[in-house]
């Protein structure tokens, strides 16, 4: 890579480690970016997600407080996380590069729409909260934890917009402030990432220069992210995930 292209892949990684903090759709910055500098898909992809691991450690760590306690949810649906990332980082392996590069474009659309309805969301899920007297498991349940497996296959094989979904349905079915949900979203999305990346490591093409300037960007962003993420313009923030996402849409389909 020259020297602009490494500068690139660290700006990106910046971002997507402060926007995996406070949303979930880092990945939304730092795939095109890789596309954008020559790798493959699935290289990119793979590249990616192992340089993203040490950002969601860092978030992890930025959201330490909001965690404390929560040891026992954490481990129920921390394994089906596991689970699932297994499950997707296998499918991204087993499945035709060339399905990869058909499905993405699908992934990364239903992620932008995700990302577009989450304040609507955010309000459907505190109307529930305030009208719904019946009581709601500690943990969730076993539809929740069925749930979060799915978003760790999701997760897995892709992963943008992984956060979104998983505060979505954290909020639904857990009784929690929303930081602390955030908090457990940030360890859910390093199980799942990890998981798929030590996957990737071991039996796939990682571009290590690319995902080096990822793991340093994004280890900056997840600290900058967790301690004034929150100061942020929510639609500014939409805004810009929308248009680095469908510039990475246009760049696949027209190959």
């Amino acid at each position: 890579m020259t020297w602009l292209e490494q500068l690139a892949v660290f700006g990106a990684g910046i971002a997507a480690g402060g926007i995996n903090t406070i949303v979930g759709s880092g990945t939304l910055v730092t795939f095109p970016v890789l596309l954008a500098i020559g790798l493959p898909p699935v290289t990119a992809n793979v590249s990616n997600t192992v340089g993203l691991v040490p950002g969601a450690l860092s978030a992890v760590h930025g959201y330490r407080r909001e965690l404390a306690g929560r040891r026992d949810r954490l481990l129920r649906l921390g394994a089906a996380s596991l689970f699932g990332g297994v499950t997707g980082g296998t499918l991204l392996l087993v499945l035709d590069p060339n399905a990869f590069t058909a499905i993405v474009p699908v992934l990364i659309i239903a992620a932008l729409g995700l990302v577009l309805v989450q304040p609507r969301l955010a309000s459907r899920i505190k109307r529930r909260r305030e009208n719904d007297g019946a009581a709601v498991p500690e943990h969730g349940g076993p539809v929740l934890a069925a749930a979060v497996y799915a978003t760790g296959v999701y997760g897995g094989y892709f992963g943008a917009a992984q956060g979104v979904l998983l505060i979505g349905l954290l909020g639904v079915f857990v009784p929690e402030d929303i930081q602390r949900l955030n908090g457990m979203k940030n360890a859910l999305t390093l199980i799942v990432n990890g998981v798929a990346a030590l996957i990737f490591i071991v039996v796939a093409e990682v571009n290590w220069q690319a995902a080096a300037w990822i793991a340093l960007g994004s280890i900056l962003g997840g600290q900058l992210g967790a301690r004034m993420g929150r100061r942020m313009s929510p639609t500014i923030l939409r805004a810009v995930i929308v248009g680095v996402g469908l510039l990475a849409v246009i760049r696949l389909v027209t190959g």
